[in-house]
């Protein structure tokens, strides 16, 4: 086998070719299965697609980089679990375009972060992590307080719609609305939000002050909702136990 190798090296065409049918047989391996995705990856009857607020943090999320030092995946080993909770499940990902499961952890995972901490201990962590946390090492955001744009909301929302997620045209319409609303309790279009999305999304000042709509409250209303828009995972956990 050495010698077939040593051999082929010293002819090009011949190592091209090899490099080729080893770099597609990889690629096969791994491309081949997605075109079964809809049969094995099964979305949860309970799942709900992010709110435009929630979107827009998730905008800013990616925009800051914050998947470069945080994942979003929680693997079925123990200590895993017992830090962060019930393992992760592709189902949680369905609606996610690009999924940030990430891979490296400078910080801790976030799979399970939304109503961990309270949204003032968010900002204040965001704005100045290390009065929050002495020993943490993550940069400070303080520009997230400056106003939020919701310019290409709607745009989003209707594309993410062409890609399967179950954004009909109502909630198309309303992107830019309903993202306001969030964060205004006493909106006029509060209740209109709460009947796309459902009882269970968190509508409040998310950054505290319901007269401005800023980045902040994008931040914080997308990192409350890690982790609670399907209770699949813990049914699944629960089951196992079992």
């Amino acid at each position: 086998m050495l010698r077939l190798h040593y051999n082929l090296e010293k002819v090009s065409v011949g190592l091209v070719i090899g490099i080729i049918v080893a770099a597609s047989i990889g690629g096969i391996v791994e491309i081949a299965p997605l075109f079964r995705i809809d049969e094995t990856v099964r979305i949860p009857d309970d799942m709900r697609p992010h709110t435009p607020l929630e979107l827009a943090g998730r905008e800013i999320y990616m925009r800051e980089g914050c998947y470069a030092c945080h994942s979003q995946m929680i693997r079925s080993l123990g200590d895993e679990i017992d830090r962060y909770g019930p393992y992760s499940i592709a189902g949680e990902s369905a609606y996610d375009h690009p999924m940030l499961w990430g891979s490296k952890r400078t910080g801790p995972d976030l799979a399970r972060l939304g109503g961990k901490y309270s949204d003032m201990w968010h900002v204040a962590h965001l704005i100045d992590p290390r009065a929050v946390v002495p020993q943490s090492i993550m940069p400070a955001y303080p520009w997230l307080m400056q106003p939020l744009s919701l310019g290409n909301l709607q745009r989003e929302v209707a594309t993410l719609a062409q890609l399967g997620i179950p954004y009909d045209d109502d909630r198309i319409d309303n992107a830019e609305r309903d993202a306001l609303a969030q964060s205004q309790p006493d909106n006029p279009n509060a209740a209109g939000l709460l009947d796309r999305y459902g009882e269970n999304i968190n509508v409040r000042a998310f950054d505290g002050d319901p007269a401005r709509l800023t980045e902040m409250d994008a931040l914080v209303a997308y990192l409350q909702s890690l982790g609670t828009l399907t209770g699949a995972a813990h049914e699944a956990a629960q089951e196992d136990a079992e």
